[in-house]
């Protein structure tokens, strides 16, 4: 397996597990459960753009 197919095998890892904290952020009950799971998402999802960038040959990250 190359790196390219290694970092997109990854990249697609990472939005599956932002978007099941999306989801579990939707049940949580508790606003600050529902705003930690959000953020933690939106962390996930800026690195998964950065490493999709990094894949796809684009040495500038995203800022």
């Amino acid at each position: 397996m190359s790196e390219s197919d290694e970092l997109r095998k990854r990249v697609q890892q990472m939005r599956a597990k932002a978007k099941g904290l999306k989801d579990e952020a939707e049940r949580a009950t508790d606003p600050e459960e529902r705003r930690r799971l959000k953020e933690k998402a939106f962390r996930i999802e800026s690195e998964s753009e950065q490493v999709s960038g990094m894949a796809s040959g684009d040495i500038y990250p995203m800022e």
